[in-house]
């Protein structure tokens, strides 16, 4: 008989997912200070925490709808709200109204990503998400923050930063499908190259921390709209043989 787990292991997961809000509080109070480096970095550490939640309630055997609710209410937190005032008070205050509406989507289409995913995916784990997934959103933001910081762009490109905004915001809603590598082919036939990749990919990031982790997700959002261009052009070859 399959022993259930003890009552004081669903806290470790919930545990967790609050660590993920209290860094989305503690974010948007850094952005109200002014702090906005601090800010940036408490949303990725709130993508940390994110990622541990689940993969610590699945090893533990301690799932519960009260969980699957509890952190998409944090990720609005974490990755709605935090990132949109975020931007507001980094770029958009500057641009009255448009700054306000830029911030508002991204809250808004980001509740609504989490909206369809828990729709969608009932109790099954995807093998893609459809649109990028909020997280992705957020800390995609926080890092072109933490790079106009470091090199000063601010006054010259900030603007730029609300164009990305809408753009991922966009992308948050859309049907274009992104790998969710929950479930990675680990044979020893792709070990190696797996290996060999994530390596690189660490000694990347060691060397330009900020450089190699924005040039990764832009990899990783860029590669939906890159995947679907691939596959009209196909098409538009095999319909002109």
């Amino acid at each position: 008989m399959k022993k259930s787990p003890s009552n004081l292991l669903y806290i470790l997961p919930n545990f967790f997912t609050a660590s993920s809000i209290f860094s989305g509080v503690f974010s948007m109070i850094s952005a109200v200070d002014g702090d906005f480096t601090k800010a940036a970095w408490l949303i990725m550490l709130a993508l940390i925490f994110d990622g541990l939640d689940g993969r610590v309630a699945r090893l533990t055997n301690t799932c519960s709808k009260f969980g699957i609710e509890f952190d998409s209410l944090a990720d609005v937190v974490a990755f709605g709200v935090a990132p949109a005032l975020l931007i507001y008070l980094f770029i958009g205050h500057e641009f009255g109204r448009f700054g306000i509406v830029v911030s508002a989507l991204f809250v808004m289409f980001g509740a609504i990503r989490l909206a369809r995913f828990n729709v969608m995916t009932s109790h099954s784990e995807p093998s893609v998400f459809i649109g990028i997934p909020i997280p992705t959103a957020a800390v995609f933001i926080s890092l072109l923050v933490l790079l106009f910081e470091k090199y000063n762009m601010k006054l010259e490109y900030g603007i730029s930063i609300l164009i990305f905004a809408i753009l991922v915001s966009l992308l948050m809603v859309s049907n274009i499908r992104y790998p969710s590598f929950k479930k990675i082919d680990f044979t020893p036939k792709h070990v190696m190259k797996l290996f060999v990749f994530i390596l690189f990919l660490a000694l990347s990031v060691f060397v330009f921390p900020i450089e190699g982790f924005t040039l990764l997700f832009v990899g990783y959002i860029l590669y939906g709209p890159l995947r679907i261009l691939v596959l009209f052009v196909k098409f538009l070859l095999k319909t002109k043989r």
